[in-house]
């Protein structure tokens, strides 16, 4: 942890100083919420409230530490003061549904400027009323059951074979730079490996800036990320115009190929899309490969389950390309798809803003003013003792529990939500779950791996293993010579 306090330090100088600068506004927030029946909760330090508090707990490998703490003192549902402005915090279910469900209508998504600037202003994750529902559609358009199986299913698995059969035996990776190469390739297309490399820097460049402070100066995340954002823009910009030059299949199959192709939107709203799925690909599906390969190895029986599964998946496959049955014969591997996305799920919390004064009646009384930022912490719901028996523990067998059925709908449960809820529910959920299946059957089949850098999860500025997960490959096939 010092280690990562260390490191963070500037970032924390610098937030510190942008929250002083706030100051003015800080106080006017103090006032109006004593003039509210705001949930109970503690102001923290003069002027910086609980962000540091809030900071340390997300940067670390138990994002929720923060939240129940402040649980224990005021109840699942409470108030703080972080990065200059009030907050309700929940961890609470049934009140997290309540703010889902009310997407648009008593609460929008509000995000940091530097998040705003980066994703763009045709950007789906933060566009707001008929802009967000048109590009929603679309996007669930794009994305619907009937494409995952007539295009999505090949489209991937020619991915990640061309990635595989492009490592080496006996190679050393990072396993994080290879997730999120197979995501670079699958949204642009078939891309050369020194593309997807620099795309991958790129976009690790441009994440790293979605939550920093907003100064446009070099030496700056911020700086470094617009720049990034630039660059990637520019590519997209290109293959728009090979796509619409030579024809998508011409191309490559990747995402923006199809949206090309199928929608008719201009390039510069096209470019932002892209530029969301990228980040929302990057943050949910290729993050969750990386963390249920990271469980699976600690956790050996798991992956031997898991490898028995999957190998005889294979042995009903003798061309190697799985099929629609295929997938749906896969219960084990749904089962840790499901754990990882609880236990290391990417979307730790939601962040909301009050369009009007609401009140909220149940278990708890308040009222929320207008403009107060309101934040559904997920991660609290899911490694919450109560809820899960030993919540903190990688257990994909928990699944198979008949009493933990009605907790495990995705779309509707307000015990297990890593897809959000409400309007601004993930569109892309069947298809990352449908990408993380396929890469652990190819992935487990083919390689035996070692890991050499013990490693530990980190959430901020985004998911991640802070070491990258460096692991030597030994390919099945080739061990199986040998011996």
């Amino acid at each position: 942890m010092g280690e990562i306090f260390s490191a963070t330090w500037p970032f924390m100088i610098m937030t510190l100083l942008f929250v002083i600068f706030l100051a003015k506004l800080v106080f006017s927030k103090i006032v109006r919420k004593r003039a509210y029946r705001l949930p109970p909760g503690s102001r923290g330090w003069p002027l910086v409230g609980d962000s540091f508090s809030w900071y340390n707990a997300v940067a670390s490998s138990h994002p929720p530490r923060y939240v129940e703490q402040q649980v224990k003192r005021f109840g699942k549902i409470f108030s703080c003061s972080i990065f200059g402005n009030w907050a309700v915090v929940s961890a609470d279910p049934t009140f997290n549904r309540f703010v889902m469900q009310n997407e648009g209508k008593l609460f929008h998504s509000s995000y940091p400027k530097a998040f705003r600037d980066l994703v763009g202003k045709n950007g789906v994750i933060t566009v707001q009323g008929e802009q967000q529902r048109k590009l929603h559609g679309i996007a669930s358009n794009m994305m619907r059951l009937d494409k995952l199986k007539s295009h999505f299913l090949n489209d991937i698995q020619k991915v990640m074979l061309h990635t595989f059969n492009s490592i080496h035996n006996n190679q050393i990776i990072l396993l994080q730079d290879l997730a999120i190469n197979l995501m670079v390739n699958q949204l642009l297309g078939v891309l050369s490996e020194s593309e997807i490399n620099e795309m991958a820097q790129l976009f690790s460049d441009f994440v790293d800036g979605c939550l920093s402070v907003p100064v446009n100066m070099p030496g700056f995340a911020y700086h470094t990320a617009m720049k990034a954002r630039e660059k990637i823009i520019s590519k997209i910009y290109r293959t728009i115009e090979k796509c619409k030059q030579q024809g998508a299949s011409e191309v490559g199959n990747g995402m923006l190929g199809r949206l090309v192709e199928e929608e008719s939107l201009p390039d510069e709203a096209v470019a932002d899309f892209i530029i969301n799925l990228l980040f929302a690909g990057n943050e949910t599906t290729a993050k969750t490969m990386l963390f249920a390969v990271y469980f699976l190895t600690q956790h050996p029986r798991a992956l031997k389950q898991l490898l028995e599964e999957q190998n005889s998946v294979r042995a009903n496959s003798p061309d190697g390309m799985l099929t629609w049955q295929d997938y749906k014969a896969m219960p084990f591997t749904q089962c840790v798809i499901d754990e990882t996305l609880r236990l290391g799920g990417i979307a730790i919390w939601l962040m909301r803003e009050a369009k009007e004064d609401v009140t909220y009646q149940g278990t708890y009384n308040f009222v929320i003013p207008k403009g107060c930022f309101v934040v559904p912490f997920i991660s609290a719901v899911h490694l919450d003792g109560n809820l899960y028996k030993g919540a903190t523990s990688f257990n994909p067998w928990r699944w198979m529990d008949p009493e933990n059925e009605e907790k495990r709908n995705w779309r509707s449960s307000p015990f297990y939500s890593p897809f959000g809820g409400g309007a601004r529910f993930c569109p892309g959920a069947e298809l990352a779950r449908l990408q993380i299946a396929l890469f652990l059957h190819y992935f487990v089949t083919t390689y035996r791996w070692i890991q050499l850098k013990k490693d530990q999860m980190s959430f901020f500025p985004s998911a991640r293993l802070m070491n990258g997960f460096q692991i030597r490959l030994i390919k099945r096939h080739e061990e199986m010579k040998i011996m």
